[in-house]
């Protein structure tokens, strides 16, 4: 085989190459035409009869000179990059083609390699997805991430960024792109641009959902907070569960722990629940307070976390277990057990305020029944909103809730919605001396919720 199979080179046999007059040896020659005939039939026909039975080699060629060319265009065509790459050129220039998608569902935490470029994975349950370094993974690798259960945290190696920030949040029922500049890594945005929204002071102010419930397990000193969204001015959170809080503990951190900003339980209590917000990653939390206001609030504890809005109120009894409550739409309040806050209390002419179980701090609208008895006839007994100021009982003045039918001695009954002061106290007063039994079913304490 006079070919050399590493160069691809051709020499001639032996004693095939004649002098003038020389008698030609047929052992040699017969070699030289066999051989002929061998590397023709071994060779890529131009017309493309035949196809080749062995691997092709070209030459490793440059991005402007390709191994693999075209007559009529030798500037297009494959070539050899360094590592081993299989490069693609059109008139010198470098095309760039993306290896398989590859697609896998993960139910946790996970960290993105670099053999992740172009992957897409589905995320079923909460998870925080950690990037590999970005000089690791280098330019241009991608990968997209899909909330599908849950938020997906996305956060880069350590000082490393996602669109400048330290971590990028992916809502449940969205997805995100991320490309790797070998520095940082940056988004398509649409995370950016919802997150951006959600906290524009433009929304408003609003609750929608996360009800107050007593927790079935535990309904003494649990508080269940349903799934839901808050806003107050530039600040939003949501939660795509509920959570459970203890008002018997001290606040930590997550579902199932305490709940109470400082402090032991009290008897007889309002506990005012604080939807909160983390600053690191905008989950959803809970703190219990007997403040009714947000400055006074006790942050020792609350370190990340952004007080967002009061979201509603819990009261205990007198042995500081949480009394039973349902709640109903627009943040009304019914107790399972109506509350006796007078039971056979004098009352008369002489106007006074009656403290009842509602919210303390705080003006709500009780909801009050009225049992009256009086020894004089025609009489009538009257509660009202302390705010408007000292009223006066009976027809001729100010009316009432409630009144004796012509019988002296005889009971009456009524019941109203009545506004409160802040210190829980209604005003009463009655066109003649009496007696009088209140039972408070509940309250309304106005959070911001429509439905």
């Amino acid at each position: 085989m006079p070919r050399n199979p590493s160069t691809g080179v051709y020499s001639k046999p032996a004693g095939t190459t004649p002098s003038v007059g020389q008698v030609i040896d047929p052992v040699p020659w017969n070699a030289l035409t066999t051989d002929l005939g061998n590397e023709i039939t071994n060779s890529l026909p131009r017309d493309g009869s035949a196809p080749m039975v062995a691997p092709l080699k070209a030459a490793s060629g440059t991005v402007s000179a390709p191994g693999v060319g075209f007559a009529s265009n030798p500037q297009t065509g494959m070539y050899l990059k360094g590592g081993g790459l299989l490069g693609f050129t059109q008139n010198g220039v470098d095309v760039s083609f993306d290896q398989a998608m590859i697609y896998a569902a993960k139910a946790g935490d996970y960290t993105a390699l670099a053999s992740d470029n172009n992957a897409i994975h589905r995320f079923t349950a909460a998870a925080i997805v950690t990037l590999t370094a970005a000089a690791t993974l280098g330019a241009n690798w991608h990968y997209t991430v899909i909330a599908d259960g849950a938020d997906v945290t996305i956060d880069p190696n350590g000082a490393e960024t996602v669109d400048g920030a330290a971590t990028l949040i992916v809502p449940n029922g969205y997805s995100a792109f991320l490309i790797c500049s070998g520095s940082a890594f940056f988004s398509n945005k649409l995370m950016t641009k919802i997150l951006s929204k959600a906290d524009s002071s433009a929304v408003g102010t609003f609750i929608d959902g996360v009800l107050l419930s007593n927790n079935s397990g535990s309904p003494n000193t649990h508080v269940d907070f349903a799934a839901g969204s808050v806003r107050s001015g530039s600040s939003f959170v949501s939660n795509a569960a509920s959570i459970t809080k203890r008002i018997n503990g001290t606040w930590a951190v997550g579902t199932g722990n305490g709940g109470l900003d400082a402090g032991a339980v009290a008897a007889n209590a309002t506990y005012f629940a604080y939807a909160l917000r983390k600053t690191a990653d905008g989950t959803f939390d809970v703190v219990l307070s007997t403040s009714a206001t947000i400055a006074g609030v006790t942050t020792t504890l609350l370190t990340g976390y952004t007080i967002v809005k009061c979201i509603g109120v819990v009261l205990t009894d007198a042995g500081s277990l949480i009394r039973p409550f349902i709640m109903n739409p627009r943040d009304d309040y019914t107790y399972v057990t109506p509350v006796k806050d007078a039971v056979s209390a004098a009352i008369s002419t002489t106007s006074a305020l009656l403290a009842i179980t509602v919210p303390n701090g705080v003006k709500s609208k009780a909801k009050l029944r009225i049992q009256f008895t009086s020894s004089a006839t025609t009489n009538a007994a009257l509660i009202h909103d302390p705010a408007q100021g000292t009223l006066t009982a009976g027809i001729g003045n100010d009316g009432g809730i409630s009144g004796a039918i012509q019988v002296a001695s005889n009971y009456a009954i009524g019941s109203s919605d009545i506004w409160t002061n802040t210190s829980k106290q209604v005003r009463q007063v009655a066109g003649a001396a009496g007696n009088i039994w209140v039972w408070t079913d509940g309250f309304h304490f106005p959070c911001g919720r429509n439905a």
